[in-house]
């Protein structure tokens, strides 16, 4: 089973809009990272999950329009940016579907880390908006498979 924690994308500042939306950046950022996946990885995740919160439901439509898996986008619980980590992990270690989850910081570094590491303040992944984590787990837990980031794309990134 594979997992693709994603960082939502860089968002509008509350100033400019309450709502906080995908900034220009921000869409440029995921078309990027989804779209270069998508050419080498083609994930196709059961399920493409959520919190909510509007830049991490435009990201999580974004990444599976350029997946082909528009049909499966869902909001769920416990994944606002300080939900407890321990929620998620309990709830991956019984699935066995692939699944994208599009969250925020500090949950998802936190869930990594409880994945990998057994301990929410280990942190062995840097999160960054609009990347990708794909963790895989296996009999013997769970393995980070790559990292993908925007900054990827830049020179001097």
């Amino acid at each position: 089973m594979r997992i693709y924690l994603v960082q939502h994308g860089l968002a509008l500042d509350e100033s400019q809009d309450a709502n906080r939306p995908l900034s220009v950046q921000g869409r440029e950022d995921i078309a990027r990272t989804a779209g270069f996946l998508s050419l080498f990885e083609k994930p196709r995740p059961a399920h493409v999950l959520h919190s909510g919160k509007l830049r991490a439901e435009q990201t999580a439509e974004m990444f599976a329009e350029a997946w082909h898996v528009s049909g499966h986008v869902m909001q769920t619980d416990d994944l606002s940016p300080n939900a407890n980590p321990e929620v998620w992990a309990a709830k991956l270690n019984v699935m066995h579907d692939d699944v994208l989850i599009v969250g925020h910081l500090p949950h998802l570094p936190r869930l990594a880390s409880l994945l990998l590491c057994g301990d929410c303040d280990t942190q062995p992944v840097r999160f960054q908006n609009a990347g990708v984590v794909c963790l895989e787990k296996d009999d013997d837990g769970y393995q980070v498979v790559f990292q993908i980031n925007p900054t990827m794309f830049y020179e001097g990134g």
